[in-house]
């Protein structure tokens, strides 16, 4: 079934509901109530009580600012939170959703944790190389055992992007013949709006038992119209982390995670839920929670609004071509047999290919011309065009044509092609946990080359973790990162010290 069909299939929406946005709808019943509040938080809506916070938020949103466990909104059987998070899993195509408000590094954390409890303790679990951190923070704390596969990398732009089904059978075949794997995790879209084959994903993990988690952050708008990706749920997926706040237009940290109904459902939805109960806060934030209830109802009944914002991406991204100057980064994803599809609603810009350093002209756009983009590269920027939002293409446009050339650029991007050959990782000599809760010492750059990393190492750009706790310190992933360190705009992440001269080993 197509994106458009499932828009206006009985499916897209819960029958006999009488509210839209039960949980929002709720919220705003309560804050209008005549109440004398004598609980948390301690504002008490009173905007006599912190004048500083209520001139600066409204006093509406004082009044909406409620704690948990409320007959009406969150508390008693078929509760408006309940009914709106049924609400989302249908819209989305999942058997479960839960309303996060940590962000989706919860999700990410979440989806580790459940892991840790599905099949043995020391099953591996096989992840992206370029995973999020919170996926490996995830994996500290469930003290799970990684194998990694690598993504491909796109070494002139300083990127990475996703997985072949190819490239995990492969990863899986490296597998002992004894091990089975807890789970597969993989990325997509990227941060560049690069789509990778999530049901040949799932094909690929599923024969070899394990379910599918995909890190779908950037997509919370897949599926709901005919010219955006489809959904990983409805490729396959098994467990799907959706950073609503991205491009779903909920508020910033507000997240959900998707669970699909496959093969691996029953099991992992206790698992998934314990792991909820652990990470999602106490206080949870009830305008956080409503802005989740309100964005997935705009998603589904917003075609028309995403199309806009499509038409405007596509009229940047046109206008940026017949320009001459600039070229488009994704009009090169053709090379990379992981790549099936585009996300319209990203615009990644060659800003090198026109005389500018990437952070550079980044800066310049928001200091000179209030235009904001969301990432920068030695040699690219990202535009992030929201699901509903059409921009002024032209002021972003003038903007960027009239970026002055920068003749140390050049020299700065070919700079770049000594850093893009990327290391291949050391051995696993303890489990990343172990490594992390062990002590530590710093030592000199020389002498840590063989020692066991304490901390996780990645390279900016292209951003990908070289070393994780627990991993042997190799020659060449010390000469790599130093290297990265001195790069104009590059840094390394985790890094005891700017400049690698000391790393932080396991004492």
């Amino acid at each position: 079934m197509t994106s458009a069909a499932l828009l206006d299939s009985p499916h897209a929406q819960p029958a006999q509901q009488t509210s839209s946005t039960p949980y929002a709808d709720a919220l705003a019943r309560y804050a209008a109530r005549d109440t004398v509040r004598l609980n948390v938080p301690g504002h008490a809506a009173d905007p006599e009580a912190v004048p500083q916070v209520a001139e600066y938020f409204g006093h509406d949103v004082l009044l909406k600012d409620v704690p948990p466990l409320l007959a009406g909104l969150d508390k008693g059987e078929d509760n408006p939170l309940a009914v709106s998070q049924r609400m989302a899993a249908e819209a989305f195509g999942a058997r479960r959703t839960w309303f996060l408000t940590n962000g989706a590094s919860q999700a990410n954390r979440i989806a580790a944790l459940a892991l840790a409890g599905f099949r043995a303790q020391d099953a591996p679990v096989i992840a992206q190389r370029s995973a999020h951190s919170s996926f490996s923070d995830g994996i500290i704390l469930g003290g799970l055992s990684p194998r990694f596969v690598q993504p491909s990398v796109d070494g002139w732009f300083g990127i990475n992007h996703g997985v072949s089904p190819a490239a995990l059978r492969e990863a899986l075949a490296r597998l002992d013949e004894h091990e089975r794997p807890k789970g597969v995790y993989v990325i997509s879209p990227s941060y560049f709006g690069a789509v990778a084959d999530v049901a040949g994903l799932a094909e690929v993990a599923h024969e070899a038992g394990a379910p599918l988690i995909v890190d779908a952050a950037w997509g919370a708008h897949f599926g709901f119209h005919e010219d955006v990706p489809e959904n990983p749920l409805r490729l396959g997926a098994d467990l799907v982390v959706s950073s609503t706040h991205k491009l779903g237009g909920s508020l910033t940290q507000s997240a959900m995670l998707h669970l699909g109904d496959g093969r691996f459902a029953e099991e992992l939805e206790p698992l998934v839920e314990r792991a909820f109960r652990l990470t999602q806060s106490t206080s949870e934030s009830s305008l956080l929670l409503a802005s989740l209830d309100l964005a997935r109802d705009a998603l589904q009944t917003g075609r028309d609004r995403i199309g806009a914002a499509i038409a405007a991406a596509d009229e940047l991204r046109d206008r940026i071509r017949r320009g001459g100057r600039f070229r488009i980064v994704s009009d090169t994803f053709d090379r990379f047999d992981d790549i099936v599809a585009v996300d319209p609603l990203r615009v990644s810009i060659d800003v090198a290919s026109g005389g500018v350093h990437g952070p550079t002209a980044r800066e310049l756009l928001m200091e000179r011309d209030g235009v904001y983009l969301e990432i920068a590269t030695e040699t690219c920027v990202v535009a992030v065009v929201a699901p509903g939002v059409v921009p002024d293409v032209a002021r972003v446009v003038d903007a960027l044509h009239a970026l002055p050339v920068d003749p140390d650029a050049a020299a700065d991007v070919d700079a770049l092609d000594a850093v893009t050959a990327i290391p291949e990782p050391g051995a696993l000599a303890m489990l990343p946990r172990d490594a992390f809760l062990r002590s530590a010492e710093a030592v000199p750059f020389a002498q840590a080359v063989g020692r066991v990393s304490a901390a996780a190492l990645a390279a900016y750009p292209p951003g990908i973790p070289n070393v994780l706790p627990g991993e042997v310190i190799t020659e060449d992933a010390v000469r790599f990162l130093r290297r990265v360190a001195a790069t104009p705009g590059g840094y390394v992440r985790g890094a005891a010290d700017p400049a690698i001269d000391t790393l932080q080993v396991v004492r």
